[in-house]
């Protein structure tokens, strides 16, 4: 048995509900679905929250606490919404399928090496999960994002096995548009983009398994219905807080797209927010990521860099970002979700900082 929403769920039903998930998210094209084309006009509040005409949307908190007593910890809470079906239907039970819901939460105790993760899926039922634009909710069983509509403050709150925080996180930026013209492209064609929001820099403040903490978080929100072409195998994401305690803090994001065959996608991009909170996009020419240290998970066997060199020449950008702690890999506890690398790092060089790094596709392809 395994806790979803606070109700325990049959581990065969747990199985069913993943296969339902994958099959939907391996799936061809659903017709009737929008696709993140150029020329789109944001509109805040309103799309902080879900777009149910595209097939798979996720907002992805992750950032970096320090306690009183200087120990340090990070931190990850993210909510998927994977539709399944659009339109009317004869079926009025609240227990109808039109989206599935997948959460994952994560601890890294970096002080006592330790790394804890969880997951859960849910069907939006009477109230399991959902996303709701007048409540300013988002949320997954126990775990939510509880929205300020007028300041785009976030309170964060989440209760697992060892884990229980309440973070209050408040922007220091604007939220920034990733991409060209309103698209984040990701492959050669029309709507293989998604539409993607950040707030790159949000202080954070509250509580940790009942100490107080303080420190820096991150939101990436990202819907879309392409997902990834054959030819790409996964992805490495990188967040990175500069300078944040300063006065003059800078943020930086950067992706890169790994195709099958070994080399990089030409659609790998990025954005650097400056200190007066303007952001400029970053095409694939315009930096190098370079692996330069590995760790070998001893439960996948797995092998991840874990230490990189990040340069972006035409901002003078020259860092190495190093992995807190080597062991923070989230290992699928079922076919619904990925087996990947996400976890708290540091950087150091031109610029020192905290940041995030996300590694998928190095055991088998990605697939969303």
């Amino acid at each position: 048995m395994q806790y979803h929403g606070g109700l325990k769920v049959p581990s065969q039903l747990r199985r069913f509900s993943a296969a339902l998930c994958l099959a939907a998210c391996l799936s061809a094209g659903i017709p009737g679905y929008r696709e993140a084309l150029p020329g789109y006009r944001f509109e805040f509040p309103r799309d902080h929250f879900n777009h149910p005409e595209f097939r798979t949307e996720w907002w992805y908190y992750t950032g970096n606490l320090h306690a009183p007593n200087g120990r340090r910890y990070g931190f990850e809470l993210v909510f998927f919404r994977q539709a399944q079906r659009r339109g009317p239907s004869a079926n009025p039970s609240a227990w109808r399928v039109d989206d599935l819901y997948l959460a994952h939460l994560a601890l890294t105790d970096i002080g006592a090496a330790r790394f804890r993760y969880f997951q859960r899926l849910n069907r939006a039922g009477p109230g399991l999960a959902g996303v709701s634009f007048d409540a300013g909710r988002i949320w997954n069983g126990n775990w939510q994002a509880l929205w300020d509509k007028t300041s785009g403050a976030q309170t964060l709150t989440a209760l697992a096995e060892g884990v229980r925080f309440t973070l209050r996180l408040t922007p220091r930026t604007p939220p920034v548009i990733n991409g060209e013209n309103s698209v984040s492209q990701k492959a050669e064609g029309a709507g293989k983009a998604s539409y993607y929001v950040s707030f790159p820099l949000l202080a954070a403040e509250g509580s940790l398994n009942g100490f107080p903490v303080t420190g820096t978080a991150w939101m990436d929100h990202e819907w879309f219905t392409h997902p990834l072409e054959n030819n790409q195998q996964g992805w490495d994401w990188f967040s990175m807080q500069l300078g944040a305690s300063g006065p003059a803090p800078s943020e930086l994001m950067l992706f890169q797209l790994r195709r099958t065959d070994g080399t990089l996608d030409p659609y790998s991009a990025g954005t650097y927010t400056s200190p007066d909170g303007r952001p400029t996009h970053l095409r694939r020419d315009d930096f190098q990521l370079q692996p330069e240290e590995f760790w070998t998970s001893p439960r996948t066997h797995i092998r991840y860099p874990v230490a990189w060199r990040v340069t972006v020449p035409s901002l003078g950008i020259a860092l190495v970002c190093r992995a807190a702690i080597p062991n923070q890999e989230l290992v699928a506890q079922d076919s619904a979700s990925p087996t990947y690398w996400e976890g708290a790092v540091t950087y150091s060089g031109s610029a020192s900082g905290v940041g995030y790094l996300e590694m998928t596709g190095y055991g088998q392809r990605m697939r969303l």
